[in-house]
């Protein structure tokens, strides 16, 4: 006699639901890949089509006025097709044909060659790469990045890490690439890490981070920046960047007879590795690297899951001397980053040195008040 539903082990049925749902997820997934790529091939085509036709012919802008209108009336039930998306089409085509953004893909040449594949790059690389980011995202991108590197970085972060639109424009308005240069980073990620995942942790670490959506003008306490980081818990992660996942705050770790807190604890989905934060209101010192390597064979100890990576730790300061960052983590065995965080925008350079800082602001206002009458 055959059982019910009904009468089967809720557990049984929730394993295989929950089973069907991923299934029918990832396909779901895959086939919006398989479209969204074909989508930009397509574009990068009829984009090319046009430049090679202007070329040849010597058509003039007029023409993609004219292409929009045929298209749209040959297919009125397609979206995609009007003026400006074909200017655009056209714009991907010229911008990731120039020699400059081309050069920016020198290794992938070089290992295509050495593994003899064809080596019409133009043909191939290119529009895979720009295959792997929905069209959306390329539309941004040509309008708000012009350097050719920026682009190439934000373009293959986008597919690496599943950015959303969203997430890519707050990227940028971060200027994350800027701040994620390898020359304004701090870190013994390569000395303590497989080369493949101290590439991916470098990725992850910027070499400053932007906390004035926290509005502080003022100096602060290390708890109460805290505070104002969990009050504001959804913009730090932005700023953190795409992948961590907040686990707490004052995340204990108890050991023999006493118990030690992480200021801030993460877990970072494509590293698949624990993320430890220390937030510090003052400069870097030596002992915060011996503090945060002792936190990160805690976690590595105790709280690292089966098939994670080694645990990593990131130290929050206001300011940093990178050869005594670099002095304090020679001898440290776990991986860990020390960054910058910065309260209010920067000055522009043309200001530096000729406007007072914070500290002498505050001695003058001080001076101020004892000399009232």
């Amino acid at each position: 006699m055959k059982a019910s539903v009904e009468s089967a082990k809720p557990q049984e049925y929730a394993t295989f639901l929950g089973e069907l749902k991923q299934r029918i997820a990832s396909a779901r997934l895959s086939a919006a890949r398989a479209v969204n790529r074909d989508l930009i091939l397509l574009y990068w085509d009829i984009g090319r089509g046009i430049v090679e036709k202007q070329e040849a012919m010597g058509w003039g802008e007029s023409v993609v006025e004219l292409l929009s209108r045929d298209l749209q009336k040959a297919f009125p039930g397609l979206t995609g097709f009007s003026a400006f998306n074909l200017w655009r089409m056209r714009q991907l085509y010229v911008v990731h044909s120039s020699p400059e953004f081309l050069a920016q893909l020198v290794p992938e040449i070089q290992k295509a060659s050495s593994a003899g594949e064809p080596r019409n790059v133009l043909a191939q690389l290119v529009p895979e790469l720009l295959a792997a980011i929905p069209w959306g995202h390329h539309v941004e991108l040509l309008k708000k990045v012009k350097d050719h590197k920026a682009r190439l970085f934000y373009l293959r972060a986008a597919a690496k890490l599943g950015w959303s639109r969203n997430v890519l424009l707050n990227q940028i308005k971060a200027k994350t690439y800027e701040r994620s240069l390898a020359e304004g980073k701090t870190h013994n990620f390569p000395a303590v890490l497989p080369e493949y995942l101290a590439e991916q942790a470098e990725e992850a670490l910027k070499s400053s981070y932007n906390l004035e959506f926290l509005g502080i003008r003022r100096e602060v306490k290390e708890r109460e920046l805290e505070d104002r980081l969990i009050e504001r818990l959804r913009d730090f992660i932005l700023e953190l960047g795409y992948g961590f996942c907040f686990i707490g705050r004052q995340h204990r770790v108890p050991l023999s007879k006493k118990e030690y807190f992480i200021d801030l604890l993460f877990y970072h989905r494509f590293l698949k590795a624990l993320v430890a934060v220390e937030l510090k209101v003052g400069a870097f010192e030596p002992e915060y690297a011996g503090k945060m390597n002792f936190y990160l064979n805690l976690l590595n100890e105790k709280e690292r899951g089966p098939g994670d990576n080694p645990s990593i730790g990131i130290i929050l300061c206001a300011e940093k001397d990178d050869i005594v960052v670099e002095f304090s983590l020679k001898t440290k065995t776990n991986p860990i980053g020390v960054a910058e965080y910065h309260l209010t925008e920067k000055l522009p350079k043309e200001f530096k040195g000729k406007l007072p800082n914070e500290r002498q602001l505050l001695t003058v206002v001080k001076d101020a008040i004892k000399d009232k009458p």
